[in-house]
């Protein structure tokens, strides 16, 4: 038996076909939304992904750390040590007294 189900009549929101949305830099987009207007901090034009501009907000140097990182581990040297190396190192020293 074939069921056709209905859509609930007023519960879905109003749409705006012709939507404004503001961006920081001054860009206004024309879109479609339940929203009437969007206010946005980037877009395709100040977004550096598009631009090819470095746009970093670091305040905790996380981002040098991390650049820092990626070029020691791209020399091909780690200073990790496998474990074999350190169970090595344990039975080469003597025991401590104390």
């Amino acid at each position: 038996m074939l069921r056709l189900e209905i859509m609930k009549k007023d519960i879905h929101p109003n749409y705006f076909p012709k939507a404004k949305a503001h961006c920081a830099c001054g860009a206004t987009y024309e879109l479609g939304s339940t929203h009437e207007a969007i206010e946005v901090e980037v877009c395709a034009k100040c977004h550096p992904f598009y631009t090819g501009k470095d746009k970093i907000v670091d305040k905790s140097g996380m981002v040098e750390k991390f650049k820092q990182r990626m070029a020691k581990a791209g020399t091909g040297k780690s200073n990790k040590k496998s474990r074999r190396q350190i169970k090595a190192k344990k039975k080469q020293s003597p025991p401590s007294k104390k």
